[in-house]
């Protein structure tokens, strides 16, 4: 599929960065506020599922990116802080260990896309504004082939902030022009991008986008996707 916006003009693209949510990894029937909120109403904590959205939402967009945090535990307990709760370490450990095991894994094409991406000799970077600790043990089998792993922490703001890709354009060595980025949300993935002049491919998976007058082309898996850079995106 394509969106129509004409990709078959020649750029020097030297670099591709990666979404990682949805685009690299995910995660499989991950835990919600409503089965945190829960148990931590069932261990005498009032903390509704609207204000732990709130609450975690704030320290991901706002909190990592100024302090950064190593494990779940960490993480967590600012959320908790934001909400002025005080829990035992028991309780604390045990929505830990809950999180902990809900990991992002990698998809099934992403190894392939990424070696293939390398092995083209562009420069490559993950773009993301989630915290590190939350993918690193997905990325292992891949993370040798990245130049750089840019999140919130990273750019010092969340992935809607312009910085992000500036900071990743300058640590690349790279113009705007000369990137291209894969991704599968449209406002931040694309839209964002384009504003920036760097070009960018919307991930599909689902097959539902038609048609977007902003990608340069939609694809349905990241293997299309690296095999649409090589194509239509000229390095010569």
């Amino acid at each position: 599929m394509n969106c129509g916006c004409g990709v078959g003009h020649l750029i020097k693209v030297k670099a591709v960065l990666f979404d990682l949510h949805g685009t690299l990894a995910y995660v499989d029937n991950p835990v919600t506020d409503a089965e945190i909120s829960e148990y931590l109403f069932s261990m005498g904590y009032e903390v509704s599922r609207q204000q732990l959205k709130a609450a975690w939402e704030f320290v991901a967009f706002i909190d990592y990116p100024k302090y950064g945090y190593r494990h779940w535990r960490s993480f967590f307990s600012r959320i908790l802080w934001r909400l002025r709760v005080k829990v035992d370490g028991e309780t604390l450990d045990t929505i830990a260990r809950l999180l902990e095991g809900k990991p992002y894994q990698l998809y099934p094409d992403a190894a392939e896309a990424v070696i293939e991406a390398k092995q083209n000799g562009f420069k490559m970077a993950i773009v993301t504004t989630i915290a590190y600790f939350q993918f690193k043990e997905a990325i292992k089998p891949i993370k040798k082939h990245f130049d750089f792993i840019m999140t919130g922490y990273e750019a010092g703001c969340d992935k809607t902030n312009p910085r992000m890709y500036k900071r990743v354009l300058e640590i690349l060595k790279v113009k705007p022009e000369e990137a291209v980025m894969i991704g599968d949300d449209v406002p931040i993935d694309i839209l964002l991008p384009k504003r920036l002049g760097i070009n960018a491919l919307l991930l599909d998976r689902d097959k539902k986008t038609v048609k977007c007058e902003y990608a340069d082309a939609i694809v349905s898996n990241l293997n299309q996707a690296v095999e649409t850079v090589i194509k239509q995106f000229s390095k010569k």
